[in-house]
């Protein structure tokens, strides 16, 4: 592969785009392809094999367009298939969970942390265990929040119905008195001015997706990947499996470049 081959980045839907954007923020010599997996959005309420079975589709696609790094931007795919997947294909491949779980471990104040994401992030455990890595003395609050990515999906980031999902779901982890919060989804940054009008200034959001893009940003240095002859303007390449134009829109008001176009992409099975 060559240094100024582009990067890989996918996940279920418009939530990886997060990372995306701080890619283009962090290193904004190289070209992304972002793959969307929007017809089979949200991948919380499924099982790890059916995961790891849209994931190596993804990959394989990637991979076949020249890509030299992918970043798995989906907590839920990191939590079950990028182990299998590094094993499986000769690539760099970086996941959001454990530069969030650092990220976090160096913030928090009283070693109580909690962890917001979809049902299979969650009930994989698998924050739990970067953090308990990096400190065995943190306790780490988990709650699922699976109506969030929907709230996303559908551009409802700043409205009544997400101010009370807020609410209702992080009530609990404000009660047990954390001070630092996982936004342990990618699609839950869009949510971030909600969610801190929630929990005031004293609980400190992790945005995994800001801390995915320095991780990167390491992989290419050390494997002496970094874009060596950049474009004038990086071309970046956009594919979703379904609702091409509902992407468009959303990517638009996401990302600091212009998304003319989002291309059909429907995977073999």
């Amino acid at each position: 592969m060559s240094s100024d081959s582009p990067i890989g980045v996918f996940d279920s839907g418009v939530g990886g785009l997060t990372v995306a954007r701080e890619i283009m923020r962090q290193i904004p010599n190289e070209t992304i392809i972002y793959f969307g997996d929007t017809a089979r959005v949200p991948y919380g309420n499924k099982s790890k094999e059916t995961i790891i079975k849209y994931s190596r589709q993804i990959i394989r696609f990637l991979i076949d367009k020249g890509v030299k790094a992918i970043v798995i931007a989906c907590n839920t795919a990191t939590a079950f298939a990028r182990e299998e997947m590094s094993a499986e294909f000769d690539i760099p491949i970086i996941g959001v969970v454990r530069p969030g779980a650092n990220a976090a471990a160096a913030a928090t104040r009283n070693q109580r942390v909690g962890v917001i994401g979809t049902e299979g992030t969650i009930n994989s455990h698998i924050y739990n265990e970067f953090l308990n890595m990096t400190n065995p003395d943190i306790k780490v609050f988990g709650k699922a929040c699976p109506l969030f990515v929907n709230l996303v999906e559908e551009g409802m980031t700043d409205d009544p119905v997400t101010d009370a999902m807020i609410k209702r779901y992080i009530s609990e982890l404000v009660n047990d008195d954390i001070d630092t919060l996982i936004l342990g989804c990618t699609h839950y940054p869009l949510l971030r001015h909600a969610i801190e009008r929630f929990v005031g200034p004293d609980i400190t959001l992790v945005n995994p997706a800001y801390e995915t893009a320095r991780s990167l940003k390491e992989v290419l240095l050390a494997s002496d990947l970094m874009c060596k002859n950049p474009p004038a303007v990086p071309k970046h390449e956009f594919y979703v499996s379904d609702g091409a134009d509902k992407f468009k829109t959303l990517a638009n008001t996401i990302l600091p470049c212009d998304v003319r176009d989002a291309i059909l992409e429907v995977l073999n099975e």
